[in-house]
């Protein structure tokens, strides 16, 4: 699959612009706070109806402006397909597919599929939890789009909780409200196994490609890792854990007993009623402090090299290299699926040459150059190791110099 079109009205810096592209190698190359980064932006936004660079949508409409439109032809072998996005500040978003009537906004998910290289990047090996565990839900929604309701789901669940318990907290809380309590137990317990179950799965088809891609980035004398902690495991947070021995086991399907480290052998059912269990045991912590203590949100996605966790452990080389480890892995793990039908993902590394030395930009450069489509930002064009030969396009204040495309 790659981008032949892209269009943006009032979209960050851009009144209007239009950009062309074609299979292969493409460098946006300008100065910076030219746009280059809007651009690349608007395309992974269309692909996860997220941004890399902002938590809401606000920034991203053009100041003044109480909305923004991204429009996208895509092409997948002999099919194309044409993507209207319209960022509302007042209203939900809405979408169109090949100019049909509007749909829901993420109803688009998983027809522009992208992986995505940035300097923010960082945040995954250096941030806290939460930048590891929106990496994994992102991936998981571009690979799966149903699982968007998923997590639309938990969160829902998880605000309502948090409320019942906030209000305990400020004695507000009375004796009939328990019950209350236990029926959103049972919500949150069924919505936080369907995400944790998909969750466990991602990692674990993860786990060899990260390994591989570390290995290709480097000298190869690390190995690169991922451990899934989940608070079921009681190993993250001393205040919200829960011990292993409070848990009932549950058997699998042949009368197993699996361990409290074995999560991924569990199914949903038997990860709901852990839950439910947890809940249960974490019940008077949670209502002196008013909060969910337990839960996919709470949980965090280890990264090791070799013995040592990457956090605090890694130095910045390290810390890069395993940063677009995690981003090559997420590529690799979509060919997978696009291999039994699925569409390879274009590949956007934006103004990532800069940060890195030239032995990584070349072993990057080679990696990457294969993928059927690679949209790169530069500010200097020698930045772009020679490996990624290709077409150059130059963004100016406002637009794209059709004079300077080549």
């Amino acid at each position: 699959m790659y981008l032949e079109q892209l269009s943006l009205t009032d979209f960050r810096s851009y009144a209007q612009v239009e950009l062309s592209l074609e299979p292969g190698v493409t460098v946006l190359v300008g100065s910076n706070g030219i746009g280059k980064t809007n651009l690349m932006e608007a395309i992974g936004y269309l692909a996860s109806l997220s941004s890399h660079r902002v938590s809401s949508d606000a920034p991203l409409l053009r100041f003044g402006t109480d909305r923004a439109m991204i429009r996208a032809k895509l092409v997948r072998g002999e099919q194309s397909t044409v993507l209207e996005l319209e960022i509302n500040a007042a209203r939900a978003n809405r979408a169109r597919i090949n100019r049909s009537n509007p749909v829901r906004a993420r109803d688009i998910l998983g027809i522009c599929q992208t992986v995505l290289f940035a300097p923010e990047d960082l945040a995954l090996v250096k941030g806290d939890p939460s930048s590891r565990r929106r990496f994994l839900d992102e991936l998981l929604v571009s690979l799966i789009p149903r699982h968007a309701a998923t997590r639309s789901d938990y969160d829902r669940v998880l605000k309502q909780r948090n409320a019942l318990l906030k209000s305990a907290r400020s004695g507000k809380f009375i004796p009939g409200h328990e019950s209350t309590l236990d029926v959103w137990d049972q919500h949150m317990a069924r919505a936080g196994a369907e995400l944790l179950h998909a969750r466990l799965e991602l990692v674990e088809r993860l786990g060899p490609h990260l390994k591989s891609a570390y290995a290709q980035l480097t000298d190869g004398s690390k190995e690169a890792g991922a451990i899934y902690r989940s608070t079921l495991q009681g190993v993250v947070d001393d205040d919200g854990a829960v011990p292993a021995e409070a848990l009932v086991a549950v058997p699998d399907a042949s009368g197993q007993v699996p361990g409290p480290g074995d999560l991924r052998l569990l199914s949903i059912e038997q990860l709901t009623e852990r839950y439910v269990q947890a809940f249960a045991s974490s019940r008077r912590r949670e209502l002196e402090r008013g909060i969910s203590l337990v839960g996919p949100h709470r949980d965090e996605l280890e990264l090791v090299l070799g013995s040592v966790p990457a956090k605090g452990y890694a130095s910045h080389g390290e810390t890069w290299s395993m940063c677009l480890s995690l981003r090559l892995a997420s590529y690799y793990v979509m060919l997978d699926d696009a291999r039994t039908g699925g569409s390879a993902p274009i590949l956007i590394l934006d103004d990532v040459f800069a940060e890195l030395d030239v032995q990584r930009r070349r072993k990057l450069a080679a990696i990457v150059s294969g993928a059927e489509q690679v949209l790169v930002t530069a500010a200097v064009e020698d930045d772009i190791p020679t490996e990624l030969a290709g077409r150059r396009v130059r963004v100016v204040p406002g637009g794209i110099d059709v004079r300077e495309d080549r």
